[in-house]
């Protein structure tokens, strides 16, 4: 059956103005036509913000809300060019410096009056992340609960391991201690290689790379159920350093250019801010006013993680947990109204 000729030209008229829609990032957000679209990496941490910021969102003011899942980079750039309705509008928690050269652009493109591209920074979700070398903290104090006694008192630097390096028997070759290294293709991977160089440690220590998260996680728990000795690199926020007590070592203070070569010192802190697209203040400016209040910490991210393993609930169970337990918490990031909606919403 042939269509009339006007016909298709309405067609193609609408089909533009949908896309001139899309591409102004649509601004009847506010008027709660189109929902707020979070970007959803992952990993826990990031989903669970999402949802906590969500829930708020959806239920004290009144927005639609949706999740897109992908990566980084995918997720980073959508947010800055946010053309069409998969785009999203927020990224609750930035891990900046792994992709600092994107960051630096759409920050610019943000403070740009002459494109709708880019985005603004509202502030720190939970101060730095830290990752280092960790063993659990009853080798160095003791646990009288488990009657554990202190097995090296005095380890309280990485330039301390070698004199220690009999306490973690490498199983399959005693003659040397085991280091439980990250994942191989991270990039801790090799830095964690370099370290192990520059501090002397290769000497004494084999490295062990477990071929996953889950399974570095797991040498970790094995260990200190057993009350034994672990020695290995980790970093936070995570559920392990929320359920078990471990203790980082030492290593002199970061220096970007020691890191750079040789990566004997401190890893770097990694900042986990709040960024929304530049025109979010315009579509849904109490959503913005809220998010500029959302701040957490270290501690509360390590205990959630930590419940959501124990409970083997969901980010939605986790987000849940927090709204609970953190009230006089993210009651002072919104007005008393949209306190009591929220408040009635939670099951």
């Amino acid at each position: 059956m042939m269509t009339p000729k006007w016909s298709i030209q309405r067609v193609f008229l609408l089909i533009g103005i949908s896309l001139c829609l899309a591409l102004a990032g649509g601004t009847a957000l506010a008027a709660g036509e189109k929902p707020i679209v979070f970007a959803d990496f992952g990993w826990d941490t990031a989903q669970v913000h999402n949802r906590i910021a969500g829930f708020i969102i959806k239920n004290g003011l009144g927005y639609e809300t949706k999740y897109v899942t992908g990566e980084t980079i995918m997720l980073n750039t959508a947010l800055i060019q946010a053309k069409g309705g998969e785009a999203p509008h927020i990224n609750m928690e930035t891990w900046t410096e792994n992709w600092q050269e994107l960051y630096d652009e759409g920050l610019a493109k943000g403070k740009d009056p002459d494109t709708n591209e880019g985005f603004i920074h509202l502030g720190a979700n939970f101060p730095n992340s830290v990752q280092g070398w960790y063993v659990p903290t009853y080798m160095i104090k003791g646990d009288a609960k488990r009657g554990i006694k202190a097995m090296a008192p005095d380890l309280k630097s990485v330039l301390d391991l070698p004199k220690h390096w009999k306490l973690f028997k490498d199983p399959e070759d005693p003659g040397k201690g085991r280091f439980y290294s990250c994942i191989p293709g991270w990039a801790c991977n090799e830095i964690n290689r370099k370290k192990f160089k520059a501090y002397g440690t290769e000497k004494h220590y084999n490295i062990m790379e477990p071929g996953s998260g889950p399974a570095l996680a797991a040498s970790i728990e094995a260990a200190y159920k057993r009350g034994k000795p672990w020695i290995g690199y980790y970093w936070a926020p995570t559920w392990v350093l929320g359920k078990f007590d471990m203790t980082r070592l030492e290593e002199p203070a970061f220096d970007s250019k020691i890191f750079e070569t040789t990566a004997a010192c401190e890893y770097p802190a990694v900042k986990c801010d709040i960024i929304v697209h530049k025109n979010l203040p315009k579509w849904a400016p109490d959503v913005v006013e809220f998010l500029k209040n959302y701040e957490t910490t270290l501690d509360i991210n390590n205990k959630v993680l930590a419940y959501m393993q124990e409970s083997g609930g969901t980010t939605d169970d986790a987000a849940m947990y927090f709204l609970k337990n953190y009230e006089d918490l993210w009651t002072t990031w919104i007005p008393a109204d949209v306190v009591t909606r929220v408040k009635a919403a939670i099951k």
